[in-house]
């Protein structure tokens, strides 16, 4: 694109935006709530609060924050296997279970990680 197209297209974008500001200048609602805002604003500054103490004031939970707390992690899968051999069926949400071991050292852990229900 030549220099000049681009004066051109970014004369034409300010003027567009210009154009939407002018109108958004007249909103009835922007004017409220930029009223709304200044007066929030003074009414903070007069009583020498911020609006983090506010957000703690109307809504202890949120200053603890949303997320988990530290520690704490997602609960684990129940997983089945059912051995083919004999039809016996083991549910555990970890790898640490008595007869699941056994099985891995008997048949190899591939194999029975494959009677994964």
């Amino acid at each position: 694109m030549s220099i000049i197209a681009e004066y051109k297209a970014l004369e034409a974008q300010i003027a567009e935006q210009q154009k939407r500001l002018e109108a958004l200048k007249g909103d009835e609602k922007l004017k409220r709530e930029i009223e709304f805002e200044s007066k929030l604003r003074g009414l903070l500054a007069e009583y020498n609060y911020s609006l983090k103490n506010v957000i703690a004031l109307l809504d202890p939970q949120a200053s603890k924050g949303a997320a988990a707390p530290k520690g704490a992690r997602k609960e684990r899968a129940l997983k089945t296997y059912k051995n083919p051999n004999n039809g016996e069926v083991v549910e555990t949400k970890g790898g640490n279970h008595k007869i699941l071991k056994a099985w891995k050292e008997q048949y190899g852990a591939e194999t029975v990680d494959g009677w994964l229900q």
